[in-house]
């Protein structure tokens, strides 16, 4: 049995703060706005594969609320997601995301957020799918004053 699931999420930038995406460090002069270290690729992802498995999101797992959330490795809470998945019967089978950016460009660096997400996720890096789009220049991310990524996981019951 399979499940899907879909993942949203959305930061301010903010200049001055280095920009992780898919716990891997992006060189730019802003980062993301967050509780946590504002990696939304990871928070997007975290979503689909929770939600997969009809286990909530990452604010019930991870509240922004609770201190010791705050300056978290995003990478880190969506391998504790992978564990809550695999304790409710389920493994991830692929991901797929996009982020929505108008700058940095994405794909130099794109190899690498694969691989650092196949291994937390523990999948092949051929099961992880990351894309850069730009926002054509339209809303709050044309105007590059934050990023949003869209993301979806397949699950597969143990």
């Amino acid at each position: 049995m399979y499940r899907i699931g879909v993942g949203y999420d959305s930061h301010r930038t903010i200049d001055g703060r280095a920009l992780i995406l898919g716990g891997e460090y992006i060189p730019f002069s802003a980062g993301l706005k967050g509780h946590s270290d504002g990696d939304a690729l990871c928070h997007a992802i975290t979503d689909a594969i929770l939600g997969a498995a009809a286990q909530g999101d990452i604010g019930r797992h991870f509240p922004d609320t609770d201190q010791q959330y705050e300056g978290a490795n995003s990478l880190a809470l969506l391998g504790r997601a992978v564990e809550l998945v695999k304790a409710a019967g389920y493994v991830v089978e692929n991901v797929d995301a996009v982020v929505i950016a108008e700058q940095p460009k994405l794909a130099p660096h794109v190899d690498r957020i694969r691989a650092t997400l196949a291994k937390t996720l523990g999948v092949a890096v051929d099961a992880v799918g990351v894309k850069g789009k730009t926002n054509e220049g339209m809303g709050e991310v044309g105007r590059g004053e934050g990023m949003a990524v869209h993301a979806v996981a397949l699950l597969r019951r143990l």
